[in-house]
């Protein structure tokens, strides 16, 4: 038995074709991760849900700040369950035969890179489960820069937590007991927050109370189909108030090709589509061909 194993973290995530951390992984480029600090959750969960993937959000959840601040990483994962003595033995026993000091919540903080958000199902346990406190928030901010925690359990030392800059924590509870009888189940493994599962390396996007789990493989169309949405929303907006389409024309989930055009031309003309030239929209305009022109379905 291993903890973090990389041909395990691979065989979790064989749709990723990119860069690998050395626990193997999925290395999302950083670029993706930047361009979501502009966008918005319903932006970037539009193209995830459309997917398929329809487990991937989570609401139910407390904010350590509510300033307005994003919470953006790749996620490093861990699963605990109530604490059983053999159990605790054998896993506390990997755990040293890798070299690992301290507690289980210790052990994924020590692992921490730049760019890391720490994802932990404590079972919702919040008395004696509080897997953060103030000395280990600041270990978060050493090793990650700008990271955080999604924790499905408690936190404590919360004012000394909201002392540390830089850092954003999604969590169930708040209690003054430390963190007691629990046990490790996976670390780096297939994991649950809430309704939400989580893999190894999947991009954590927290905003406005809730928090999204991209899967890496998905994160470029995620984000140039979220980028889609931005500018046919502003462009919608003054489509709709120059009166030259009704809400209902804008709110199509496939637009017309003339739509398109007028769509592209704007982008191309106007300085606010400046970013968004690079953008290839072959996808809509081959729905715009073949499928019905009469179809009124509302975009979601």
């Amino acid at each position: 038995m291993k903890l973090n194993d990389r041909e395990t973290i691979i065989e979790l995530t064989p749709l990723w074709k990119g860069e690998r951390f050395p626990d193997g992984r999925p290395k999302v480029p950083q670029k993706y991760l930047d361009e979501m600090q502009k966008m918005t959750l319903e932006e970037l969960w539009k193209p995830v849900f459309l997917k398929g993937y329809e487990s991937q959000f989570e609401g139910e959840l407390k904010t350590l700040h509510d300033d307005g601040r994003k919470l953006i990483g790749r996620a490093v994962t861990a699963t605990f369950v109530p604490t059983r003595p053999d159990l605790h033995d054998v896993m506390f026993g990997v755990g040293a035969a890798e070299g690992r000091k301290g507690n289980y919540n210790q052990w994924v903080i020590d692992s921490l890179v730049e760019g890391d958000v720490v994802v932990a199902d404590m079972y919702d346990k919040i008395y004696k489960g509080t897997f953060l406190g103030g000395n280990l928030t600041t270990a978060i901010k050493t090793k990650t820069k700008t990271g955080g925690g999604v924790i499905w359990g408690g936190i404590r030392d919360v004012e000394q937590m909201k002392l540390v800059p830089d850092v954003q924590v999604y969590y169930r509870g708040i209690d003054p007991t430390p963190i007691r009888e629990f046990v490790m189940k996976d670390f780096n493994g297939i994991t649950r927050i809430g309704k939400a599962t989580v893999l190894p390396g999947d991009i954590v996007y927290g905003a406005g109370g809730g928090v999204l789990f991209i899967p890496s493989h998905l994160v470029q169309e995620v984000v140039e189909g979220a980028a889609k949405t931005h500018v046919k929303d502003d462009f919608g907006f003054e489509m709709i108030a120059q009166n030259k389409f009704t809400t209902a024309q804008i709110d199509r989930a496939t637009w017309t090709e003339e739509m398109l055009d007028m769509l592209l031309d704007w982008i191309e003309n106007d300085p606010r589509g400046e970013k968004y030239r690079d953008l290839d929209w072959s996808k809509e305009y081959e729905l715009a061909r073949n499928g019905d022109p009469d179809d009124t379905q509302t975009a979601l």
